[in-house]
């Protein structure tokens, strides 16, 4: 049987199966829909009231308040951004604004932000209390780092008292080199430029519950004590045990010794009983 010689007519040729409409839009859109679930449950566990009681920085009336940079930089880093410069795409996108009910700051606006916590003076100050022979240091925190730090210790404490069956935490330390290309940048161990950070992870709820800052010659093992009870601090009064865990090189008496009662704390190695 031979096929037919008609041809038939291929999905590729022709018009699309569309119109343009040239008119504009009577509603406003925006490509972010899903961000006003994350920030209703950021303002559910009390983010803006916590900024308020904390947080100072406003030196005049007008412009944001503070409350207002927190939920922009939380909604930055919820949708990908990572420079300020980001904050220009979200303020292309009217709809966005409608659904949080203001603005977010220009890129500008959003560094003079972020100055208000430096504080050149402890630095200055860090540096003058090294020891002969040593060129790393860790700069105490200012007011404001602080504030911002008790922020998020409230917001941990908010998550656990909701999530109250989760009766036990494993506080997981480490440290992070991020590459940096900055001139204040320091040289890392593992060549190149950057920060080496330390975090605290609420293991069970994957939830950073602190966090330290570090140039990037700073020993990963540098003074973790005062990091390590922050936090323990940091956590509910709906837990009920304890643990820590690390690697080996940060396990020494001084970090795993922050238990008022008996802990254990675990590495690669297996357990460790923390006693005073």
């Amino acid at each position: 049987m031979s096929l037919s010689n008609k041809s038939k007519r291929s999905p590729a040729a022709g018009e699309l199966p569309f119109q343009y409409d040239w008119e504009p839009a009577e509603q406003v859109l925006s490509a972010y829909a899903g961000i006003p679930l994350f920030v209703r449950a950021a303002r559910s566990f009390g983010v803006p009231e916590s900024v308020a009681r904390n947080l100072s920085l406003k030196q005049r009336q007008r412009g944001f308040d503070e409350a207002t940079y927190v939920e922009s930089f939380l909604a930055l880093n919820a949708l990908g951004g990572d420079c300020l410069e980001d904050f220009d795409r979200l303020r292309e996108d009217v709809g966005l604004a409608e659904m949080l009910g203001h603005e977010v700051p220009s890129p500008e606006e959003a560094r003079k932000f972020l100055y208000r916590f430096h504080d050149e003076s402890r630095i200055g100050t860090a540096q003058q209390e090294l020891p002969v022979g040593q060129v790393s240091y860790i700069p105490t925190e200012g007011e404001a780092l602080r504030a911002l730090a008790q922020v998020n210790q409230d917001l941990v404490q908010a998550l656990g008292r909701r999530c109250a069956e989760h009766k036990i935490a494993t506080i997981d330390l480490d440290s992070t080199v991020i590459e940096s290309w900055k001139r204040e940048a320091k040289p890392v161990y593992q060549g190149g430029t950057g920060s080496q950070s330390v975090l605290a992870l609420w293991a069970e709820m994957d939830l950073a519950v602190a966090d330290e800052f570090r140039d990037g010659n700073v020993a990963a093992h540098t003074e973790l004590l005062g990091g390590t009870k922050r936090a323990f601090r940091a956590l509910s009064e709906t837990v009920e045990q304890r643990y820590f865990r690390g690697r080996f090189g940060l396990l020494r008496p001084a970090v795993v010794d922050v238990a008022e009662e008996p802990e254990q704390a675990g590495c690669a190695g297996g357990l460790y009983r923390i006693c005073r």
